[in-house]
C-alpha cells in the first residue's frame, strides 16, 4: 500500500532522487521488490520539496500514475531542493477523491505521507472521532484513512507535541482502535524527517556529506541501506539518525491500568 521517501541534504535536482535511480520511486510506482500488501502503486502520486529561505514546501500532486505524467518528468529535471517528501499511491478504496488523496499532504511547515491502511476502515476509527475538534473532521483534505491519520497527527503537532511524539501517539492510539493495522508514517518539516515502521518496510541512509534519505525500500545497492526494524520511530537530520522503540498498546500503562479497574493520572486536555 504505497510506497514513499523523504530526503534531507544538499540541493539536488528531484529526478536525481525520484527517477535516476536504479529503483526509483519512479520505477516502484509499477515494480515494488519489497512491497507486502498490493502490487502496483498507479492510482495517485505527489512531491513536496522546500525552496532555499521559504518554510512552506510546494507540492505537485496527480490521481494518476506517476509514469503517465510527461510534466513531471520536466519538473524533475529542473526542480532542485534539500528537503524532499515523495509518494506513490496504492489507494485502500480505488478511485477515492483522486489528487486530494495522493500524499504528500500539507499544513504549513509539514509534510506528510502514510504508507499503510487502517484496518476495518472507516468503522475502526469511529472511536478516535471525539478527540478530533469538528473543525478537524469537516476539514479533511480527502474521505480516505489516510486524511484521517493526517488529521489525528496534525492535531498532535498543535498541541505542542514533539514530531516523534506525534506520530507514536496516533499510531498507538490507531493501532489500539483497529489492531491488524499498517501506519509507517512520514513527517518532515524541511530541517528534520520523523518515521514510524509499524507493518510495513522501511530503510535508512545517512552520510554527512551526502545527507539523509528515509524510503520504504532502497533505491540502489549502496551498502549503506539500513533496515529498520517494526515498530520503531526514527528521527533524522542531515547528518544522522536515531531509532527508539515504539511501544505496543497492549502494553501500555493505560490499557493495564483499565484492566485492573483503576484510572491512570489524568493529563492536561489538548485543545
Amino acid at each position: 500500500m504505497c510506497r514513499h521517501l523523504a530526503y534531507l541534504g544538499p540541493e539536488e535536482p528531484l529526478g536525481r532522487l525520484l527517477v535516476e535511480p536504479p529503483h526509483s520511486l519512479y520505477r516502484q510506482s509499477w515494480a515494488p521488490e519489497r512491497q507486502r500488501y498490493g502490487t502496483v502503486n498507479a492510482d495517485g502520486f505527489g512531491v513536496g520539496w522546500y525552496a532555499q529561505d521559504d518554510p512552506v514546501p510546494a507540492r505537485y500532486r496527480r490521481a494518476g500514475p506517476i509514469w503517465g505524467d510527461l510534466s513531471f518528468a520536466d519538473l524533475a529535471r529542473v526542480v532542485r531542493s534539500g528537503a524532499v517528501l515523495a509518494a506513490v499511491r496504492d489507494a485502500t478504496l480505488p478511485g477515492a477523491d483522486g489528487e486530494a488523496a495522493a500524499a504528500p499532504f500539507a499544513a504549513g511547515r509539514w509534510l506528510f505521507s502514510h504508507n499503510g491502511a487502517i484496518a476495518g476502515w472507516p468503522d475502526a476509527a469511529a472511536p478516535l472521532v471525539p478527540s478530533l475538534p469538528p473543525v478537524d473532521l469537516l476539514s479533511l483534505q480527502a474521505r480516505t484513512d489516510s486524511a484521517f491519520v493526517w488529521a489525528l497527527v496534525q492535531h498532535r503537532l498543535r498541541c505542542g507535541d514533539e514530531p516523534a511524539d506525534a506520530l507514536g501517539e496516533t499510531v498507538r492510539r490507531l493501532a489500539e482502535a483497529a489492531p491488524a493495522s499498517r501506519l509507517n508514517l512520514l513527517l518532515t518539516d524541511g530541517t528534520t524527517i520523523t518515521a514510524t515502521t509499524w507493518g510495513d518496510s522501511l530503510w535508512y541512509r545517512t552520510e554527512p556529506d551526502s545527507g539523509t534519505v528515509v524510503a520504504s525500500e532502497p533505491y540502489d545497492d549502496d551498502p549503506l541501506w539500513q533496515e529498520i526494524p517494526d515498530r520503531t520511530v526514527l528521527t533524522a537530520s542531515r547528518t544522522g539518525v536515531l531509532l527508539a522503540p515504539l511501544e505496543d498498546p497492549a502494553s501500555s500503562p493505560t490499557l493495564d491500568s483499565a484492566r485492573a479497574g483503576t484510572s491512570p493520572s489524568p493529563k492536561e486536555p489538548c485543545t
